[in-house]
């Protein structure tokens, strides 16, 4: 059985790290980019790390151009803009996509492993969400690829694929979900 430790990718300094180093950890696995309404989501993030990190929490972030162009520098441009303006301390990974055929087949495994269920519509931010993208990009909304930055996919200590969470979710909104795989 697949497990998100079979993959391997290039981390933000540009060497190939595989995802078995986070054997035993419960992961947040995360797609982001700087210039995005959900940017601000690294700062609750790094609290998430900071808070758990001691008790086996890995945080692990994906940088993605592939929504409204939204991450246009270069890797180092991200990893200082991610320390600068919040502090990351948490692993970040080389710019990847994350959804289409160019997906990296950690995405695709994550995808598969967690398919999307929906926008919480009867919250706001869910609701326009859903609404922009039926509008502006229908066809995402009829498979399970990533929808847009900041989707976030809870993975066990077993590296089996628990829950996923749309960009809307707030990280703090996921804190009882790790804490129970703690």
């Amino acid at each position: 059985m697949t497990t998100l430790y079979d993959f391997q990718a290039e981390t933000i300094k540009g060497e190939n790290k595989s995802l078995s180093d986070y054997k035993g950890k419960v992961i947040v696995v995360v797609n982001t980019a700087s210039k995005c309404g959900f940017t601000r989501q690294y700062a609750d993030l790094q609290k998430l790390y900071e808070q758990y990190q001691g008790q086996g929490l890995e945080i692990i972030g994906f940088p993605s151009n592939q929504f409204g162009e939204q991450e246009p520098g270069s890797n180092d441009e991200v990893e200082s803009f991610c320390q600068i303006n919040y502090g990351v301390t948490f692993p970040l990974f080389a710019k990847t996509d994350v959804r289409d055929e160019t997906a990296h087949p950690v995405f695709k495994y994550l995808t598969e492993a967690a398919p999307f269920e929906g926008f919480d519509t009867t919250e706001p931010g869910g609701k326009k969400m859903d609404s922009y993208l039926s509008e502006k990009h229908p066809q995402r909304m009829s498979d399970n690829s990533i929808k847009w930055n900041f989707t976030k996919f809870l993975i066990d200590r077993e590296g089996k694929v628990v829950k996923r969470f749309e960009s809307t979710v707030e990280p703090l909104d996921m804190t009882a979900d790790i804490e129970t795989l703690l």
